[in-house]
């Protein structure tokens, strides 16, 4: 044992980074990518090779390391130094060994952004005149091929497109858009994808069991969102999460690591944004900026939420794959919002999300755009401003332009008031609508009330073979027509009695008396109207008379439209 620590810090082998340390050695290690790696294994297989290959995708995703693979299968020899070019090369010939460490000196790799220019590029037209000193091909790398300048893509041209045969070109961009076409119509294209969220997740789990560390799924799950595709930025934050860990990488500390809010704290603040809190909402707002959380990052994340309950409420329920306490605390959410309060708060936090981006004081904007949100859910939505200047509301029941009443009078939602509790001091508990005489007035109830999805299901999807609408019953009997999704009947007698106050019994049967959806009476309704229109003299006589004239439709007179 030396007595110096320099001389063992000269002895330890030097630490590699997860990004390089796992950066894949052959197509079987290349993650997310199968399309491309199908087509360029059977190319070798088939020995249909192009001239040159064109790799595209966003930063990480596998671009360069794919170069050095098509390297190696094209120069690799085989254990005994007897093997052609395969699919599967063996990791331990001299071309294998020295094109993985980046050291043969016939597969040359150019970083175009450092060499831009018409000489650069000539350097490679002398050269490629010459054989290969001990490869089978002379493999040209240039990574981000789009920074070259025009004369220097002029240059290229015709050698790109009738290279020596033993010459070979692989070309890499991340800005696919500013290659000349001339350059793209000599290439052979593959366009990498960005790797899945699952994807990711499995293979930082692998990575972390190869380093003998333990992490929580949910921070692994963070890092993958984070990585946004990229392998390599991934398992660049997942070194850096290691070591902040200490040997368990943890969620908090991933959220803390990258800036993030935690859902429950981005739960409550949306929470507090819907019942027009303006004091609870800018208190989740210090105390997101007090943990460290990034203004822009809270903002985000915000929006995710916004659109994580659109798509749930759109589909029916939320996503089978979120943890089960993430569903817990969304699925109450879904119920309070409509989709043109959703619409709106999701414009609002958009706008917020470019102010924060470009304000002096990112912590302010964030706090200036929660407030208009907050603003905006203690304001009466489009429709209800429609009713009230139609006269639809008295000047004593008209909302209050900061509260919990204004927003009940919105689609935008507080939290629903049940029947005769009271609701926020000194406000009075939110009015519930005249209860619909009949099934027709239901459904527009729910159009008017912006449950569009509901209600074109109700309009299109079910008949109504019975309707009871009394003091001592209110149910509704519906045959099933068409496709619903699970939980149908129990959404629309909770909306029911959330806005009429009272409990309403709606069942949903495959069997019963026959019946047609509303949808289906208005299309046999104008479609008899029609006929009876064309069997009328006067209107043959008109169509008669107007041969190129063409018959639009029935509009109902004034009466009948009262009717």
């Amino acid at each position: 044992m030396s007595l110096f620590p320099e001389d063992a810090a000269k002895t330890a082998p030097a630490y590699r980074v997860l990004a390089r340390k796992y950066r894949p050695a052959d197509f079987s290690a290349l993650i997310g990518q199968e399309a491309m790696v199908q087509t360029l294994a059977n190319a070798i297989r088939t020995g249909r090779l192009a001239q040159a290959w064109l790799l595209t995708g966003v930063r990480g995703v596998g671009k360069t390391s794919t170069a050095r693979i098509i390297a190696r299968c094209l120069n690799c020899t085989g254990p005994d130094g007897s093997g052609g070019p395969t699919v599967a090369p063996c990791g331990v010939c001299d071309a294998c060994v020295q094109i993985a460490s980046g050291q043969h000196i016939d597969v040359i790799e150019m970083d175009a952004a450092s060499n831009t220019g018409v000489d650069d590029v000539r350097e490679i037209i002398e050269a490629v005149r010459y054989a290969s000193v001990s490869a089978r091909y002379k493999v040209y790398i240039i990574d981000e091929v789009h920074m070259l300048s025009k004369s220097a893509f002029n240059a290229l041209l015709k050698t790109l497109e009738e290279p020596p045969p033993h010459v070979k070109f692989v070309l890499a961009t991340t800005e696919i858009d500013k290659v000349p076409a001339t350059i793209l119509s000599r290439c052979q294209r593959f366009d990498l994808r960005r790797v899945p969220v699952a994807r990711l997740e499995a293979h930082f789990a692998e990575v972390v069991r190869a380093e003998g560390v333990e992490a929580e799924p949910e921070a692994l799950h963070l890092i993958a969102r984070a990585a946004e595709g990229s392998v390599r930025d991934g398992l660049s934050i997942l070194d850096q999460a290691i070591a902040m860990a200490g040997g368990r990488v943890e969620a908090e500390q991933v959220r803390a690591l990258l800036g993030l809010a935690g859902r429950g704290r981005v739960t409550r603040l949306l929470a507090a944004i819907l019942d027009a809190d303006a004091r609870a909402a800018l208190a989740e707002v210090d105390q997101a900026h007090e943990a460290g959380v990034e203004p822009l990052a809270l903002l985000r994340s915000l929006l995710e939420l916004v659109h994580l309950l659109t798509r749930a409420k759109t589909s029916g329920g939320l996503d089978a794959a979120l943890a089960e306490a993430d569903r817990a605390v969304l699925a109450p959410l879904i119920d309070r919002l409509a989709f043109p309060a959703l619409h709106r708060l999701w414009q609002l936090l958009l706008k917020g999300h470019q102010e924060v981006a470009i304000a002096p004081d990112p912590a302010e904007a964030a706090a200036m755009a929660v407030l208009r949100a907050v603003h905006a859910a203690g304001l009466p939505g489009p429709e209800a401003l429609v009713e009230l200047l139609a006269g639809g509301a008295s000047a004593g029941s008209a909302p209050s332009a900061g509260g919990p009443a204004a927003a009940a009078a919105s689609d935008m939602p507080g939290p629903p008031v049940p029947s005769g509790e009271a609701g926020p001091p000194g406000l009075p508990a939110p009015p519930g609508p005249p209860a619909p005489r009949d099934f027709r007035a239901l459904v527009r109830l729910f159009a008017e009330r912006g449950e569009s999805l509901l209600a074109r299901q109700l309009n299109d999807k079910v008949a109504c073979t019975d309707f009871a609408q009394g003091a001592g019953a209110r149910s509704v009997r519906l045959r099933l027509l068409g496709e619903l999704p699970p939980g149908f009947a129990r959404a629309v007698a909770e909306r029911l009695e959330r806005w009429t106050g009272a409990p309403w019994d709606v069942r949903l049967d495959g069997e019963g008396p026959a019946g047609a959806s509303l949808f289906d009476e208005e299309r046999e309704r104008a479609a008899a109207a029609r006929d009876a229109a064309l069997a009328d003299p006067v209107v043959r006589l008109f169509l008669d008379s107007f041969p190129e004239g063409e018959f639009i439709g029935v509009r109902p007179d004034s009466a009948e439209e009262a009717a």
